[in-house]
């Protein structure tokens, strides 16, 4: 079983920025693609960011297209995301995730592996 570890969540201002890191135990590949997805109150469970580890292939949400960058160190096992111009529509648990399949990589269900999330703040 692999385990998926988030870290780097916090409280931001608006306008500010963080990178979330997520790492899978014991240096093992968790997938073919590792994803973000975040869960605000009262919401569904909603795509952030996406990255494929055998094609460097990534793909956004719109909601986050020019302001998040997703990017992987494969000699480190680990993905990353650089969240910046955020604002409260950010706050949110961020959930790392990974699957071995290429496809529907907006779909959290599609998901093998899945982290225990790490909470971002972006306060006004």
């Amino acid at each position: 079983q692999v385990q998926l570890v988030e870290s780097g969540g916090g409280l931001v201002q608006t306008g500010g920025s963080l990178r979330l890191s997520c790492a899978a135990s014991e240096r093992t590949y968790s997938g073919n693609v590792m994803g973000w997805f975040r869960q605000a109150p009262g919401k569904e469970r909603e795509f952030v960011a996406a990255i494929s580890w055998s094609f460097g292939g990534t793909n956004y949400a719109d909601s986050v297209k020019g302001r998040f960058t997703i990017s992987g160190d494969n000699a480190k096992n680990t993905v990353y995301l650089q969240m910046n111009s955020l604002g409260p529509g950010d706050t949110a648990v961020y959930y790392c995730a990974a699957k071995y399949g290429y496809s529907s990589l907006a779909r959290a269900s599609g998901y093998d592996y899945w982290g225990q999330g790490t909470q971002v703040t972006v306060s006004s």
